[in-house]
């Protein structure tokens, strides 16, 4: 049944209007509320443990990222939170919510859905998004849950909504690297350009996953993610 619609509102929202476009770019500015800012998922502690020196190290540790985590795991429940948001179906919501939050291999890394997960929702009951409010602890639990509700009720199309989500990951992880590596404001976009081009196929093949096969992990992220909870000295929040 998800797949039936996810397939229908593809083919019905295949363009995106105007609307829907201003609100899907509203979705991911950098300054929404959400605190994104705040978090390198790994990327610091890999910055100081050495295993990230260049753009090119970053080119491969994000793309590594993109092709397991976010294409087996993030867009795939993503696609699946918009379903059920779209049908209001609260209780596939919770469900996928808490398949979303197992998934999370570390402390730090579940910490920042949460966090990230109340802030956005607190925006959206703000932003008078209809069924925000009442559903505001269920939304709260997970950024991606509220990601995935406002979408659908902005009438956003499926594909749109996993290109746009994993065009904020990326961005904002380069945007740290920039920081903390440090690279160049040019180098970044460069990375930022090539690895935006593996976005659409993996947004195709996230939405092609059946539900028995989601599931991915990435040994080097949950390494560096635990190891940057006591690290040091941070910029980044943990």
């Amino acid at each position: 049944m998800a797949a039936g619609i996810r397939a229908t509102a593809s083919l019905t929202m295949a363009m995106t209007t105007d609307p829907a476009l201003l609100r899907l770019l509203h979705l991911v500015s950098p300054s929404l509320p959400t605190g994104a800012f705040a978090y390198s998922q790994g990327v610091e502690w890999a910055v100081e443990s050495g295993w990230l020196r260049k753009a090119a190290d970053l080119e491969d540790w994000l793309g590594d990222q993109v092709r397991t985590t976010l294409t087996g795991v993030d867009l795939p429940l993503l696609a699946r939170l918009y379903d059920a948001s779209l049908a209001s179906d609260d209780a596939a919501l919770a469900e996928w919510t808490a398949r979303l939050l197992a998934s999370r291999e570390t402390r730090e890394l579940r910490s920042e859905e949460a966090n990230r997960g109340r802030a956005l929702a607190d925006l959206l009951v703000a932003l008078a998004v209809p069924g925000a409010a009442e559903r505001k602890a269920l939304l709260g639990r997970a950024q991606a849950t509220g990601f995935a509700y406002a979408a659908a009720h902005w009438n956003i199309g499926p594909r749109q909504t996993l290109i746009a989500y994993t065009w904020s990951w990326l961005e904002n992880l380069v945007i740290a690297a920039v920081k903390i590596v440090p690279l160049g404001q040019t180098q970044g976009q460069q990375t930022l350009a090539r690895l935006i081009e593996e976005v659409p196929a993996a947004v195709d093949r996230a939405l092609q996953t059946e539900d028995a096969d989601i599931g991915a992990s990435s040994p080097a992220l949950a390494i560096a993610s635990s190891l940057h909870e006591t690290q040091y000295t941070r910029l980044f929040r943990s």
